[in-house]
């Protein structure tokens, strides 16, 4: 019994589309969890993966996006709790 390989649909640039992947989980994690860290992460992913030249455009802006909203709920909410760490 053979194993056969399913090509996977990538551009040029496979590591584009990875980091297009990357910003979309990483902004999914920090609307969650550490989104001083996973926030930045998905902007920097997001806009590198367009730079490349992904073919997952909507997944790197979607990555901005959300990176965008992570950052925004951690201002609001430290702003609401008075420090940096915050819990809801």
């Amino acid at each position: 019994m053979t194993s056969t390989r399913i090509p996977l649909k990538t551009g040029p640039h496979p590591q584009a589309d990875r980091m297009a992947v990357a910003a979309f989980l990483c902004g999914l994690l920090g609307m969650l969890v550490f989104n001083i860290i996973f926030g930045p992460c998905a902007l920097f992913f997001g806009a590198a993966a367009l730079y490349r030249g992904t073919i997952r455009r909507l997944r790197a802006y979607l990555g901005l996006l959300f990176g965008t909203v992570d950052i925004v709920l951690l201002v609001v909410l430290s702003a609401h709790s008075g420090t940096i760490s915050w819990h809801v």
